[in-house]
């Protein structure tokens, strides 16, 4: 049973799809469970778990009957997708390979854990993404 998991909607369904695909089996161990390119949804599990659904902004948009909000807004950086990987650098340049957009490099987050390494970047949506080690 999947208790928690982030759904993002996304309006460049086959970018994203892409991008994930390319780089959440390697970066956290997921695997395609369900869904293509076409969209308009799909979803990566590690073991049994889910842990990334992708869904079409329009098809939620018409599901909850209102208007879709115009393909080129980008999301509001009220969330983020945090991956909790072994070597952030590593996951970085993967993302990156991927085409993610850089944010903010790879560093050492003293203040927000003794131990705490991150790094930024952007899916090709524009959702924010934070890879953390500690």
């Amino acid at each position: 049973m999947d208790a928690l998991h982030p759904r993002l909607l996304v309006a460049d369904f086959a970018a994203c799809f892409a991008f994930y695909d390319a780089v959440l089996p390697a970066l956290l161990g997921a695997h395609l469970v369900r869904g293509a390119a076409a969209g308009p949804y799909a979803h990566w599990d590690v073991g049994d778990q889910a842990v990334l659904v992708l869904f079409d902004r329009a098809a939620m948009a018409a599901t909850l009957g209102a208007a879709p909000t115009p393909a080129d807004a980008p999301p509001a950086d009220t969330g983020m997708f945090v991956c909790r990987v072994a070597d952030v650098d590593a996951g970085y340049a993967l993302c990156l390979a991927g085409g993610a957009t850089p944010v903010l490099p790879p560093a050492d987050r003293p203040e927000w854990g003794p131990t705490l390494r991150s790094a930024h970047l952007r899916d090709p949506q524009g959702t924010l993404i934070e890879l953390q080690s500690y």
